[in-house]
């Protein structure tokens, strides 16, 4: 069984069909579980009724919590979201929580050696604290598999930290408007191709995933670009669907025997599912 720690936020997704666990490295951790992954989010909630609730059912999911801190002081994250007439998310997200301030122990330096890979977020990073904490796991997980998930939340998007962020990763994984405004593509100029590659050339990065909703996925593996047609489906929302993408290509690509197009296809297929159900972990059983 494959293992990967994934260092980020957990929080409370509120919707307006009610509160849903959330954070995008707990979502990846909830899917690769979902498929016969070993994974650990890497968190921190507070000491209140929200976290251990939060906790509780990441217990239920099957998912361990070894490494899931209790903060003393800060309370359990939540966010905001508003979904559009499209099912699309806008979000308002809570400063000043548990997981501005994760801890990394020994025993997760100790265990984070001989993991499969390491994923990682940006919006996490908005924190000194959280910067210094990856600093260290991604020196004991030198030799490791690293993904970098890039989230810009404003006012949580400083450029220059996500760039930097995602030039230490061996993977990065972000949506076609992200990819445009890191690159100032705004106007769409150029193809999603041509701009995973100037991303990729940029960085020093060898895998750039790209998702572009209704129309599609693209991955930039080893110089070779894929691409997967979305399907159709009924949108109910979209939290949680790349984060669902993202667990379904990282439990691929660390197979060596599936082909990247098949690790690209797997993806979108698992983000559309999501995207068709509240929330952003629901079970895979339903599908």
């Amino acid at each position: 069984m494959k293992t990967i720690f994934c260092f980020g936020e957990a929080l409370w997704d509120c919707l307006p069909e009610g509160n849903f666990p959330g954070g995008a490295p707990l979502n990846v951790a909830f899917h690769l579980n979902q498929l016969g992954v070993r994974a650990f989010p890497v968190t921190a909630v507070g000491l209140d009724p929200l976290g251990r609730e939060l906790v509780d059912i990441v217990r239920r999911w099957g998912v361990r919590t070894d490494f899931i801190g209790w903060h003393p002081t800060l309370p359990t994250g939540t966010v905001a979201a508003e979904i559009n007439a499209q099912g699309d998310a806008r979000y308002t997200i809570r400063e000043d929580v548990a997981w501005d301030d994760i801890p990394v122990t020994a025993q997760l330096l100790s265990a984070v050696g001989s993991a499969d890979a390491v994923v990682y977020g940006t919006l996490a990073q908005r924190s000194v604290s959280n910067r210094l904490q990856l600093e260290k796991l991604q020196q004991a997980s030198v030799n490791t598999f690293t993904v970098c998930d890039v989230n810009l939340r404003p006012p949580y998007d400083d450029h220059e930290r996500v760039w930097k962020l995602a030039s230490q990763a061996d993977l990065v994984k972000l949506n076609d408007g992200e990819l445009r405004t890191l690159l100032d593509d705004t106007r769409e100029r150029r193809s999603l191709e041509a701009l995973a590659r100037l991303f990729a050339t940029e960085i020093g990065v060898d895998a750039v995933c790209v998702t572009a909703g209704a129309k599609g996925a693209g991955l930039l593996h080893a110089h070779e670009w894929h691409w997967c047609d979305a399907k159709p489906i009924t949108t109910r929302d979209t939290v949680g669907a790349g984060d669902a993408f993202l667990a379904g290509l990282i439990s691929r690509l660390l197979d060596p025997h599936t082909a990247p197009r098949e690790c690209l296809q797997h993806a979108c297929r698992l983000g559309e599912f999501v995207a068709s159900r509240h929330g952003a972990t629901p079970l895979h059983a339903e599908r």
